[in-house]
């Protein structure tokens, strides 16, 4: 087993916001959008297809694959703990979006996997501002500590929880 690494986030990424869109922007057809609201329903640890369309504002985010996206408000402090990592390119990134930009030494979906659950899930929680609405900030995320192995074991750890969450899926089919 190799030694774990432990680095504030902020050494290992860069941060972005997604530009915002409302449900009037939505189109039956168009360029796929991620909206901060479907993390809630329709997203797991991964995305890679999405089912939201709008036609692309002036300054909007392109995903180019591999980023992490949290939402930067939501209604509870537990709620807004999640994270998915965005494996297309080409998505729209809506508002309302914390990006994530990992470097080469992480993999986004263990990385969204660690923001989602355990320690890290309890400190975003913790880091959420606000009464009836809470709100979590890049700022927040630069300075969470994360514990990641080489990244060959995260790709494993990914992989693995990966197929449960499809084998989830298939039975909630069912």
């Amino acid at each position: 087993m190799s030694n774990w690494e432990h680095r504030k986030l902020a050494t290992i990424a860069t941060f972005a916001k997604g530009r915002g869109y409302s449900k009037n922007d939505l189109t039956d057809r168009g360029t796929p959008l991620i909206l901060y609201g479907r993390l809630y329903t329709n997203y797991s640890s991964a995305i890679e297809t999405v089912d939201t369309y709008a036609k692309p504002l002036i300054g909007s985010v392109y995903s180019k694959g591999g980023e992490v996206i949290v939402p930067a408000s939501g209604e509870t402090a537990e709620d807004i703990a999640r994270a998915s990592a965005v494996i297309s390119k080409g998505f729209l990134l809506g508002g309302d979006l914390n990006i994530i930009n990992p470097n080469s030494e992480i993999d986004p979906v263990f990385l969204a996997l660690q923001l989602s659950n355990g320690y890290l899930k309890k400190e975003l929680a913790s880091k959420a501002q606000g009464k009836s609405v809470v709100h979590i900030h890049n700022s927040d995320l630069e300075n969470l500590q994360i514990i990641y192995p080489s990244l060959v074991e995260q790709m494993k750890v990914s992989t693995c929880i990966r197929v449960f969450e499809h084998l989830i899926t298939l039975h909630q089919r069912k």
